[in-house]
């Protein structure tokens, strides 16, 4: 076996263990500095669209660079998990909404488990190398490396989008030190779909550019401090993330029910009413969500954006 034919076999080994294994897509890039993504990242950072998210602003290299993350990673191996659980209202009836992502356990739990028997699967049959598994992590242009390695490409609303399976899926990366055959980028099938950009109710969305600061999800989860300049209506009713721009997208009608038991939600979570969310106490926010990506927002952030959605519903707020 030559050296090519060696490449091509690692990774035919490595997507189809990954596959086996329940992943939803697998690609594979040759690691090195996205020089294209450069001027992106500062640009974006420039115009302060990170808001509060003064962490984004922070390992500028180690962003572009995942060697100088992870020294002598050769191959970045990107990896889809699917968690999409139907079109449906991810609550009751009259209740906030909560990010179909945060419904079940922590994705960033589940995932990096996976990875780790994955892993371990791909050294038993191609011999022992040297990595580290990445799932929302660490300092990595996630979605660039996936779109690079051939998996979909960056959407105008920042998303990763693949023509066959949309956009409702993690990702993750494997940065190791054994060489694989890449894989090549596709095309960029947005075309001039605007649906994204028109639906989104803060105005957030540029074509592939989004405002951080001034999106949805950055309000109910990242923001730590009162929420302010925008009005409770243009919320839309979510209390915990938002995934409106994924609802319009027209390549999430090819999304499929994930088989994952671990994001099932909790059946409290799925029945309770609007006035049980307002009446929440911390106790049953520990039962309902204690191995929840809900966690992030910790139990004042949640019922600071409940109290949010229900107040001057009709009344323009003042800025303070």
């Amino acid at each position: 076996m030559n050296r090519s034919e060696m490449l091509a076999y690692r990774a035919s080994v490595v997507k189809k263990l990954a596959l086996e294994l329940g992943f939803y897509g697998c690609g594979i890039s040759v690691a090195g500095f996205l020089e294209s993504e450069a001027p992106r990242l500062e640009d974006w950072l420039n115009k302060n669209n990170q808001g509060k998210m003064a962490y984004m602003a922070n390992h500028f290299d180690l962003r572009l660079d995942p060697r100088k993350l992870e020294p002598g990673t050769k191959t970045i191996v990107s990896l889809l998990y699917n968690y999409f659980p139907g079109h449906q209202k991810t609550t009751a009836a009259e209740a906030p909404n909560i990010a179909r992502y945060a419904l079940g356990e922590d994705y960033h739990f589940v995932v990096k488990r996976k990875m780790r028997e994955w892993t371990a699967a791909v050294q038993n049959v191609l011999g022992p190398c040297s990595g580290r598994v990445f799932v929302d992590s660490a300092p990595i242009l996630e979605k660039a490396w996936a779109a690079k390695a051939g998996l979909g490409w960056i959407g105008k609303n920042t998303n990763l989008i693949s023509p066959k399976k949309g956009s409702y899926f993690f990702l993750a990366e494997w940065l190791v030190d054994m060489e694989m055959a890449p894989d090549n980028p596709i095309p960029d099938y947005c075309g001039d779909c605007t649906r994204c950009i028109d639906a989104c109710p803060t105005g957030a969305i540029e074509p592939y550019s989004v405002n951080g600061s001034k999106c949805i999800s950055y309000f109910t989860i990242e923001l730590k401090e009162a929420i302010r300049g925008v009005e409770p209506s243009e919320f839309k009713d979510w209390m915990f993330g938002c995934d409106i721009c994924q609802e319009v997208c027209p390549w999430n009608r090819f999304s499929e029910l994930h088989q994952e038991p671990a994001f099932m939600p909790k059946m409290e979570l799925l029945h309770m009413s609007r006035d049980d969310w307002k009446s929440l106490s911390q106790d049953a926010f520990q039962k309902v969500f204690s191995a929840s990506a809900v966690k992030r927002t910790g139990y004042s952030g949640l019922m600071r954006n409940i109290q949010f959605l229900d107040s001057e519903k009709n009344e323009p707020r003042q800025e303070s």
